[in-house]
């Protein structure tokens, strides 16, 4: 639409089904790079991805054509069909249903960019659990334990 403007950040949150620990580090560059992709193919800038064996962590400036909702059914559904086309895991590989969505604003892009660089520091200390509860009051958001953590515990 002509004449519309935006400057809209967000840094999005989503696990491996069941919080397996999937990921690999032979091949999480390919799949980073392939989701990049999928981004610029939707029509949004990736500033930063990165993750560790369970989830990702993604900062994206969003183009407003499209939802925060239907970018990640895009970016999960086409990097889960890669994965098993790829036959990068043994068994049927896919994200864990909903993802988390949190927006910035500009002066905020410097440090969760180093934060999201930190990923593999900063979980040698922290669980996935403690860092999603802690998002999760940060931004004050309602939710409902019974949905966040389905797994196999």
């Amino acid at each position: 639409m002509a004449n519309t403007y935006t400057q809209l950040y967000i840094h999005y949150v989503f696990a491996v089904q069941n919080r397996l620990c999937l990921i690999s580090p032979k091949w999480e560059e390919d799949l980073f790079k392939y989701i990049n992709g999928i981004i610029e193919q939707q029509g949004h800038k990736l500033y930063i991805i990165n993750g560790v064996h369970d989830h990702l962590h993604i900062l994206i400036s969003m183009n407003p054509k499209q939802s925060p909702s239907d970018l990640m059914y895009h970016t999960k559904r086409s990097s889960s069909l890669w994965i098993n086309d790829n036959k990068l895991t043994s068994g049927k590989f896919s994200w864990q249903d909903g993802f988390g969505g949190f927006s910035l604003g500009k002066t905020q892009l410097t440090l969760k960019i180093k934060y999201i660089e930190n990923q593999k520091e900063h979980h040698k200390k922290t669980s996935f659990r403690e860092e999603y509860l802690k998002f999760l009051k940060e931004y004050e958001v309602d939710f409902d334990k019974r949905y966040i953590f389905k797994s196999i515990e």
